[in-house]
This record gives structure tokens, sequence and C-alpha cells, in this order.
């Protein structure tokens, strides 16, 4: 609410750095939709790649993980689930599923955001429902000292809060305030800080991201995991997210660090998606020509973990004999021996 209210005034200049940002965003918008008509097969590929990388990274941002070899059976089958955590992530699945399905039915509202909050959050007893007690964000030290990194909006006043938010945005998008994306960062960033639930506002902040994006044209998040970068970003994100939240209840933060985050990150997955659209050359192979492309980036040594973490779709023995097959030909070494050695490219 504080960030539209603020934008509201229309300040009449914007960071050249957003400038920058929204400038090359327009470019691969066009590209994307020139992909999207000449190679829809190539695309299919990348689609069911970004729903695992999204339903599992969404998740572990948040602390919630599942047994690698279950991850396939819990984003494309229906089986009997074994935890909790098994439930958060179908879960997710099930809210991307939704938004992919009915983009243009999904507006912005009350309504949807409790849905997609039932949705990723399973049948625990309050999904759907707003916190009935305050939920500070509390940041936890190794030697056990904690501090209050940001005092959300109290039970009392959130669902005021949340409808002015509504309200506000709507108004912003009719009047064009500014850029949508910059309008969507900033509504982004108000739901973090109203916080309106008790568990599981990150995890619907990111799926209204995505929502709004499609809304605005930005579809790259159907073919590169959104959240999967945010993942990767995890320590700037926190950063910006506290940067911009400072003097958020007085109305008088700087917005611009956390919704050029934002920016950065819908940038980096045009950049990725034009990169393995040019590596997917057909549909068999496609898991192959991905992995490859991600141990070729590593610039430090790596794990094979670390290779997975990025490609959770693929098994653990496929990467295995990747990396065999391009240490034979002399591209990557071994720089050790068991389960956790280092791998390096040459």
């Amino acid at each position: 609410m504080k960030t539209l209210e603020l934008l509201s005034k229309k300040i009449s200049q914007i960071p050249l750095q957003s400038t920058w940002y929204l400038t090359d965003i327009s470019y691969m918008q066009g590209i994307q939709e020139l992909y999207k008509k000449q190679i829809p097969q190539r695309l299919k590929v990348l689609r069911e790649h970004a729903l695992i990388e999204s339903a599992i990274s969404s998740n572990r941002i948040e602390g919630v993980e599942v047994d690698k070899s279950r991850i396939g059976t819990l984003i494309f089958g229906k089986p009997a689930l074994r935890d909790r955590n098994e439930e958060e992530v179908q879960g997710y699945r099930n809210a991307l599923n939704l938004i992919h399905s009915q983009t243009t039915k999904l507006s912005i509202s009350e309504k949807i955001i409790s849905q997609l909050h039932r949705l990723c959050r399973g049948d625990i007893w309050d999904a759907g429902k707003y916190k009935e007690k305050d939920v500070d964000i509390i940041q936890k030290y190794a030697d056990g000292r904690q501090r209050v990194r940001f005092k959300t909006v109290s039970p009392k006043e959130t669902q005021v809060y949340i409808k002015k938010t509504i309200s506000l945005w709507r108004e912003s998008m009719q009047e064009k305030w500014m850029h949508p994306l910059i309008l969507l960062g900033a509504l982004n960033l108000d739901f973090l800080c109203i916080h309106p639930f008790r568990d599981g506002n990150g995890r619907v902040s990111r799926l209204l991201l995505l929502l709004n994006c499609y809304h605005n044209g930005i579809e790259v998040g159907r073919y590169i995991s959104i959240e999967r970068l945010i993942e990767n970003h995890r320590e700037r994100y926190y950063e910006t997210l506290e940067e911009s939240s400072f003097k958020w209840h007085e109305g008088k933060h700087n917005p611009w660090p956390y919704i050029n985050f934002l920016l950065f990150i819908m940038n980096s997955a045009y950049k990725e998606f034009k990169e393995r659209i040019g590596l997917v050359k057909e549909s068999r192979g496609t898991k192959t020509e991905i992995v490859h492309s991600i141990i070729k980036k590593q610039k430090m040594p790596f794990t094979i973990a670390n290779i997975q973490k990025e490609c959770p779709g693929v098994s653990i023995d496929m990467i295995r004999h990747l990396l065999k097959r391009l240490k034979v030909s002399g591209k990557v070494k071994c720089l050790g021996r068991g389960k956790y050695a280092q791998w390096e490219n040459v």
C-alpha cells in the first residue's frame, strides 16, 4: 500500500538502472513472441522444466525440501503424499497450473490471493485465512541472537491494507502512473510488507509476481523459472527487501532497490531463455543440452549436487554420466573422489 501510495504522487523520474532493465526486457518481449510462433515444440520442453524448478525453488527458499527422487512424480503425477513438505510442493504446482491455464480469468483480488495461498499451503488449518497474531520478520544469527528485521502490519489492520493495496493497484494500472513493471514491483513489495498470512507469504508473492507478469505480456516465467533465479540470488533478495522496507510504515522508504532486483530477475530470465532456445535443437536430447549449459556457466569448482539443484528434473545418474563424457573430451576435470567430489571447467 505504502509503495503504491508513494508512486501515486507521479514521481517524474525513475533510476537510470531501472530504465536500462525496462529497455532490455521490452526488446526481449519481441523475441519471445517470435519464438512462440516459430518453435512451439521446443518451448513445451522448457515449460515442463520450468514447472519443476519453480515448485521446488519457491518452497526451498522457505526451507521446504523433498526427496529428489520424488520430484518428477510430485510435479507430474498424483502420488500418495508422504509428508507435509510434499503436500506444499504439490500445492505450489497446483497453483502454477491454475495461473498457467486461467491467466486471463484471474484478476488481482482478495479472492485470488486467498485461493493461491490455500493451494500452496494445502490442508493446513489457516490456508487462505489472514493471520490472527503478529508475524514479524525475525533474523536469527548463528550465535543464537535474533532481531526484528521488519515489523509487519498488525492482524487488525491486515484486511484494510490489502483492500487498499488492491484498489491502488487497479487505479495505478488504469491511470498508467508508471511503467506497469515498476508498478508490479511496487505491489509485490507492499504485499510482502503487509505480510497478510501466518506463513506462505513469500510463495504467494512469487505467484502474484508471475500472474502479473503474464497480465503484462512478460511470459518468460513459463519457460524459465523466476523462482529459481530468485533462489540463486537469495541473499540479494533479502538485502533489497530489507533496504526497501525501511520506513515503509511511514511512507518514507526507498522502493527502488527491491523493484530493481525484480527487474534484474526478469531480465536475467530473458537472457537465459534466449540462451536455452539456442541450445534446444530438438525435443530429444533437450535435458542433455540444458545440463551442459548449466555446467558450462560454472565459474568456480562445483559438485554434482550443485548442478542438480539447478536441474531438479534431471537424475543424478544422468549428470554423472554427462560429466564423465565431458571429462573424457577434456572439457572438465574432477578434483577429488567420492560422492562430494568437486568438478571444474577446463
